[in-house]
């Protein structure tokens, strides 16, 4: 397939119209109108990342998060972007990336970890004025309540955590749950309102979890793992067209001893 097409694809999901203003999802490396036959999904672009593509012969990589937020003002090697970039050039391989474009999307983000963990009745958490299926994390139903401490056992199954950090459980079952992919700590007060029992997110700060105690269960996961099922969505919407894989280098760059 043209690029071009693989992008028509990946946009017809996930929008790039509709990402953040500060944000840079797109096309970050290649030229739209070439060949692609092997595409490499990713949370994220590193070095390993891009070896593994020169290695494995793709054509593409395509992210979740960003290789690049800001512009670059020389290609001397000197950052692992830098490195990345240049690598991606010399072996002909095109980068594109969807990242709030994609966190948006009722089904795209936030809508897989609410749909991996048996939530029914998705909505978005945070809906943009113009459209009450856009924006940011969403809202769900168990099928039946659960215990809080079954519900953090869950969480840890579904997503393989290695940790999971939580404030003290506001009621002893949890049926009614809020969640964003990413760092989503902002959106506390939304879950709050929303009438959740429990939020889960990731990159929650001492003081974000401190404001929610007593309120509602705030539920933190490291941020790669909440959002490594972006590389289903990706191979679903491309299987049959291109040949994809999942990239083996990708992994949290967090260890936790």
């Amino acid at each position: 397939m043209l690029l071009e097409q693989i992008i028509d694809i990946i946009e017809s999901v996930a929008p790039r119209r509709q990402q953040e203003e500060w944000d840079n999802s797109g096309l970050q490396v290649g030229d739209s109108s070439r060949d692609i036959h092997s595409v490499l999904l990713t949370v994220d672009v590193s070095e390993a990342v891009v070896a593994e593509a020169v290695k494995e012969g793709c054509d593409m990589i395509l992210s979740h998060h960003p290789l690049l937020f800001h512009g670059l003002k020389h290609l001397t090697g000197s950052t692992p972007q830098e490195r990345c970039v240049a690598e991606a050039i010399r072996h002909n391989i095109a980068i594109y990336s969807a990242h709030t474009s994609l966190d948006k999307a009722l089904r795209g983000v936030s809508g897989r970890m609410a749909e991996q963990l048996g939530l029914q009745e998705i909505r978005i958490l945070v809906p943009s004025p113009d459209d009450p299926n856009i924006g940011l994390g969403v809202t769900g139903n168990l099928p039946k309540p659960v215990h809080w401490s079954a519900w953090l056992r869950l969480v840890e199954q579904v997503f393989g955590a290695p940790y999971i950090r939580y404030t003290e459980p506001v009621r002893p079952t949890v049926s009614r749950v809020a969640l964003c992919g990413g760092a989503g700590a902002e959106f506390i007060p939304d879950a709050i309102a929303a009438g959740a029992d429990t939020y889960l997110s990731a990159d929650m700060k001492y003081h974000d979890m401190q404001a929610a105690a007593g309120l509602i269960m705030a539920v933190d996961i490291d941020h790669w793992v909440s959002e490594h099922f972006t590389r289903d969505i990706f191979a679903e919407l491309l299987r049959g067209k291109v040949d994809v894989r999942i990239a083996q280098a990708d992994a949290s760059p967090i260890h936790v001893l």
